[in-house]
């Protein structure tokens, strides 16, 4: 068994970060197997040079270590770019020129738009058969978009039961720059890495068809997946500014033992009593994702 944790260095991990990555090493470690690291880097203006220090930093001191080398997605932009030419190759997927204000003018109704912007009603399906020959005939640089013919891919999600998978539209595999869209690239990443089960938050969850559309795609095989809740504020809303510091390293810096975060976010997850202190290795023996509520969890202020 084989899991991962794959912070993004955009910014700072907080105590939601903290509590997804518990759940994910846990789930893993508990049943004996292994967790590899990835540096999810390919964001763009988003990542920071030096977050990428801070995050591993965090992850040693909250105690969440890892298997093997350090995966870094920047370096790896070859794997995409042939894993996407394959695709196009198959005639799975094509280029769009269309910019993002195109697809919002050509959806027909409001409900047409979704998490993740408007359902793209393939205007482009068919056009070009290459990025250089829609660049020849329009001017702009193309993206890439991954032929959507399904309605829906049901899975069963380890913590969350069985799911309708619904999915509507071609969605984008590579960038306008040639750049990896997330979704091949984590793809690609996973079953290079021998992945074997993906615990992340569950505002990820929409993306799950889609990557499991790709994974059969390229003949590759699917991990399991689990989505547990968010943490957030007491509005409510996902951890933010308005919430106030909940960032590992301001803790850090005040003197807050790792212990006691830790600590925390498992008492969030419904592994241990409120003000509890522990190491991860702590909460291994009896771990079950099944204690964990099905709520998001309430995380601030820090205790």
């Amino acid at each position: 068994m084989v899991g991962r944790l794959a912070p993004s260095p955009t910014g700072v991990l907080h105590l939601g970060n903290a509590r997804t990555f518990l759940l994910a090493w846990l789930s893993v470690r508990a049943r004996g197997g292994v967790v590899r690291l990835r540096i999810e880097d390919i964001d763009g203006p988003r990542v920071r040079p030096e977050a990428t220090a801070q995050t591993l930093e965090d992850l040693a001191w909250l105690g969440l270590d890892w298997q093997g080398e350090v995966w870094i997605q920047s370096q790896r932009l070859a794997e995409y770019r042939a894993a996407a030419g394959r695709l196009v190759a198959a005639g799975l997927a094509y280029p769009c020129v269309c910019s993002r204000k195109e697809v919002e003018e050509a959806a027909s109704a409001p409900h047409e738009s979704g998490a993740d912007g408007p359902v793209y009603p393939g205007t482009c399906r068919g056009r070009w058969r290459s990025v250089a020959e829609a660049r020849a005939a329009t001017g702009k640089d193309a993206a890439l978009r991954f032929v959507v013919t399904a309605d829906a891919v049901p899975f069963v999600d380890r913590f969350l039961g069985p799911q309708a998978g619904a999915i509507r539209g071609d969605f984008v595999i590579a960038k306008r720059d040639g750049g990896p869209a997330y979704q091949l690239a984590v793809v690609v990443d996973d079953a290079a890495m021998g992945v074997t089960e993906v615990l992340r938050a569950d505002d990820l969850l929409p993306s799950t068809p889609r990557q499991l559309l790709l994974y059969r795609a390229l003949g590759l095989t699917a991990p399991e997946f689990a989505h547990t809740p968010l943490v957030v504020g007491a509005d409510g809303l996902r951890l933010a500014k308005r919430h106030g510091d909940t960032a590992l390293r301001s803790l850090r810096a005040q003197g807050v033992r790792a212990e006691r975060v830790v600590g925390h976010v498992a008492a969030l997850s419904g592994l241990v009593p409120a003000g509890t202190s522990c190491r991860p290795q702590d909460l291994l023996a009896g771990f079950d994702l099944r204690r964990v509520p099905r709520a998001p969890a309430v995380g601030v202020p820090f205790p």
